[in-house]
């Protein structure tokens, strides 16, 4: 059913559009091939819907986070030759959550109807009289050739292509592959077929396709660990077995896969294959997480602060009743902008409240958070330390001014004295708490511990102090591991630990930050 909005004649043409009140649904839904940032639009808003998510393995976990927080979360992950769960319990699965009248997500990867049981899932729905949809996802084959620079499809050498499972029923007594009708195909993909390549590539060489066909298999197709085997028909099984070929892999046939040494371009980023752990606290991670991935990088998130309200708000409720009374606010970072806004929200004030005062802003991402929140700041220092900041303030001649600095319980007191001897009447309030998570996530520590972390960023002295304290000095110097530090503050810090860091970004932002990481790998790995 189409939807249109009563007013400006806006169409919206997908099912989830104006729906708020489902109730007992089943949405199949393609997770794509691996990559989190594949899942098409109306797959997020049906996760951000749902009361239950049902998943396999292959679907990114990282999709689970768009899920409510309350959803429940079932795992049913399978591998090639092991089922955690039967199909037939995981039909009756879903059904009974159905039932239950919940939105239930059914997570699959890939796309759902492509070699990936759904039509069987549709079938116990249907049978059961309960409503589904359907979310198409992008498909392992249409994925691989993209990530791996082969066109599976081009009209010099390649007018037909066929999608080919590699895993059969294992109730067939024979296969039902018709090698002879994929032989006179000009492009062929084998899903799932790892185990047996030697068997699919002989057969189709029976069948008469030229053992001079190039080939290639694609392992962990759109992830940073993504690999390329390059071959031919012939000689492709033997090649997987030399370089440990492992599913889950794609295996492409045909004229178009002599293109994938020269266009492939992911295996090809500055980052490709690199193992990054980022430090900032969850919610600022995203970020630099982001900018990461986009150049090839495996982000691992380990945050190593906690962003907490203060213990009271007395302090900070004073000054802001009576912030008319200052002459400047001063923020120092995104957390005191989102933290002193809120408290004014609480407080039944808003952006008049502050009308006659002038704000002053440490680095672009403090400036850009005050910017969203509708404010425009008066004073942001060329460079992006609270030295420089301080002086920009004295520049504008503070002596007798009142400041009121609104930012971390843990903030070093020299802002304060800087402007104090100045001549500046200072009122220094925690509008927030930094602290220490109990540990790190666990496929941080599993990472460390298996010595495959390449990079460790550094966003401040403090996430520098407490992943110290959690991981260990130890961490930061297993051989092939390098450091990044946003600033000269936090690499003043790593050095007290006795930690020298590789790369420190200039300026001191997150995408200077981004920009000497991918820099250095460029230089090592030119």
């Amino acid at each position: 059913m189409d939807f249109f909005a009563p007013a400006g004649g806006k169409h919206y043409n997908t099912p989830m559009t104006g729906a708020t009140n489902f109730e007992g649904l089943a949405v199949l839904l393609g997770a794509g091939p691996g990559a989190e940032g594949l899942l098409t639009r109306e797959g997020e808003t049906w996760l951000s819907r749902c009361d239950c998510v049902i998943y396999d393995r292959l679907a990114n976990p990282a999709l689970l986070d768009l899920a409510p927080e309350q959803a429940e979360k079932i795992d049913v992950g399978k591998s090639p030759d092991h089922h955690t769960v039967p199909q037939e319990q995981i039909n009756r699965l879903l059904v009974e959550k159905v039932r239950e009248g919940k939105i239930v997500v059914r997570l699959k990867g890939g796309d759902p109807l492509i070699f990936g049981r759904g039509g069987e899932e549709i079938e116990a729905l249907h049978e059961a009289g309960l409503e589904f949809r359907v979310v198409p996802g992008i498909t392992a084959a249409i994925a691989a050739g993209a990530y791996a620079g082969v066109s599976l499809t081009d009209r010099r050498c390649a007018s037909s292509v066929a999608f080919v499972t590699g895993h059969e029923d294992p109730d067939k007594t024979e296969s039902a592959v018709n090698y002879e009708a994929l032989a006179g195909v000009d492009t062929v993909v084998f899903y799932m077929g790892v185990g047996r390549l030697d068997a699919i590539c002989r057969s189709l060489i029976l069948a008469g396709k030229s053992p001079d066909t190039p080939a290639v298999a694609v392992q962990s197709a759109t992830l940073p660990r993504q690999r390329t085997i390059r071959a031919t028909l012939g000689t492709l099984a033997e090649q997987a077995r030399e370089q440990s070929l492992a599913p889950p892999a794609v295996v492409i046939v045909g004229q178009v896969a002599r293109t994938a040494e020269q266009w492939n371009w992911f295996e090809r980023l500055p980052l490709a294959g690199q193992c990054v752990l980022v430090t900032r606290s969850r919610k600022q991670a995203s970020r630099l997480a982001r900018g990461l991935a986009l150049h090839g990088a495996e982000v691992i998130e380990a945050p190593t602060i906690e962003i907490q309200p203060p213990e009271t708000y007395t302090a900070v409720d004073a000054a802001i009743r009576e912030i008319a009374q200052f002459d400047w606010l001063v923020l120092t970072s995104p957390n005191g902008v989102e933290a002193f806004l809120t408290r004014l929200a609480a407080l039944k004030l808003d952006a008049r409240a502050l009308a006659g005062v002038q704000i002053a802003a440490l680095g672009d991402a403090t400036a850009d958070a005050l910017r969203r929140g509708g404010l425009l700041p008066d004073r942001v220092p060329e460079t992006f330390t609270t030295e420089a900041l301080g002086w920009a303030l004295l520049e504008r001649d503070v002596k007798g001014k009142r400041i009121l600095l609104a930012r971390s319980d843990i903030a070093p007191p020299d802002l304060a004295q800087m402007l104090a001897a100045g001549g500046a009447h200072v009122e220094d309030v925690s509008v927030y708490r930094t602290t220490r998570p109990a540990s790190l996530p666990a496929a941080a520590r599993e990472a460390l511990q298996a010595g495959r972390v390449d990079w460790i960023t550094f966003t401040s002295s403090s996430t520098v102090e407490n992943f110290l304290a959690l991981a260990g000095e130890q961490a930061c110097r297993h051989p092939g591991c390098k450091i990044a530090a946003i600033g000269p503050v936090t690499a003043r810090t790593l050095r007290q630990a006795g930690v020298e860091p590789t790369v420190v970004a200039d300026p001191h932002t997150i995408e200077a930050l981004i920009t000497a990481v991918t820099t250095e790998e460029s230089r090592e790995n030119p």
